[in-house]
């Protein structure tokens, strides 16, 4: 009797341990917690911001418990913050740039349990995900719109990196609906750096250059202050930049990251989100132009909704349709 009684104990308790880790395997893939690194601040006003709507939206849609970290840039400290987080119980890591695809790649191994997405990379395993966004359509449309609108037939690029997608697209987007303008651009060289941003204003300013695309974070704010105060015009970059001057920002290349982050956190939980690199674009509803400036004529508004349209259509832009 004693025998069967320890057996029992035993058979109940190993049923216990079986059934805390199959519930445990089950719920895995369910949104716990949510955690984001970001390379600089959420107070840009643009990709660093966009990112913290898109955790909050995580937050209300799902009822969790999401946590961030800003200037996260070394692979040491995303260690620390990775181990961090995991104590915390979170499942779902988003690292809010491109630099963190190498860096989740060498650790992600070691966090069986979590899922990494971070954005515009190469890098993925079984459990590490890169969203990219095709952004050098945006680019295009925008730099129609300042080829059609620049007087001087000056259009200046003040851009973050030279590998920017949408900077080759604002150039030939310039090209195709302005032939005559030139385009002039400089690399700030880092997504921040407002000095040397407004430095480059400056030199453009004095060449004449009357349409600006400012390609980068917390700098763009500052470049568009200063178009307002030189009463020239600029395409916003991101975010919808209308509201910082409906006279000065015709209408914006603009990612809708905080979108983009629901619909990961939403595949994650239908246990739909795999390891790999996925590219979105305009048919996707990620990718968008911004509202218009009243000083845009309404038959290049028409112009470029009927541009947008074809390309959602035919993935051909129009200097590739004709």
């Amino acid at each position: 009797m004693k025998n069967f009684f320890r057996l029992y104990v035993i058979f109940f308790i190993f049923f216990i341990f079986v059934l805390s880790g199959c519930n445990s395997y089950l719920g895995q893939d369910k949104v716990q917690k949510v955690g984001m690194l970001v390379e600089n601040s959420i107070n840009d006003q643009t990709w660093g911001n966009k990112g913290y709507k898109g955790l909050i939206e995580i937050k209300d849609e799902f009822d969790v418990d999401v946590y961030f970290k800003e200037n996260v840039k070394t692979q040491q400290e995303v260690n620390r913050a990775v181990e961090e987080f995991s104590n915390q119980g979170v499942n779902l890591i988003f690292g809010h740039s491109n630099i963190y695809g190498k860096m989740f790649e060498s650790i992600s191994d070691a966090y069986p349990d979590i899922h990494f997405v971070y954005f515009n990379g190469g890098y993925y395993n079984t459990n590490l995900t890169s969203l990219n966004f095709s952004s050098h359509a945006m680019g295009f449309f925008g730099g129609m719109v300042a080829g059609e609108m620049t007087e001087s037939n000056q259009v200046g690029i003040i851009a973050a990196f030279e590998w920017q997608p949408e900077i080759e697209g604002f150039y030939e987007g310039v090209n195709y609906s302005n032939p005559e303008a030139k385009v002039r651009m400089n690399f700030v060289n880092d997504w921040d750096n407002q000095e040397r941003a407004r430095m480059m204003f400056n030199q453009m300013n004095q060449r004449g250059v009357d349409v600006f695309y400012p390609a980068g974070d917390s700098f763009s704010v500052h470049v568009i202050d200063q178009a307002k105060q030189a009463d020239k015009y600029v395409i916003g970059f991101v975010s919808d930049q209308l509201y910082l001057g409906q006279n000065t920002v015709l209408t914006s290349t603009v990612q809708h990251v905080d979108k983009l982050y629901l619909l990961a956190a939403k595949k994650f939980n239908e246990g739909d989100l795999s390891g790999g690199v996925f590219t979105f674009d305009f048919d996707d509803g990620v990718i968008s132009m911004g509202e218009f400036s009243p000083e845009v004529p309404e038959s290049l508004k028409e112009k470029l909704d009927e541009a947008v349209q074809a390309y959602i259509d035919t993935g051909l832009l129009p200097n590739e349709s004709n």
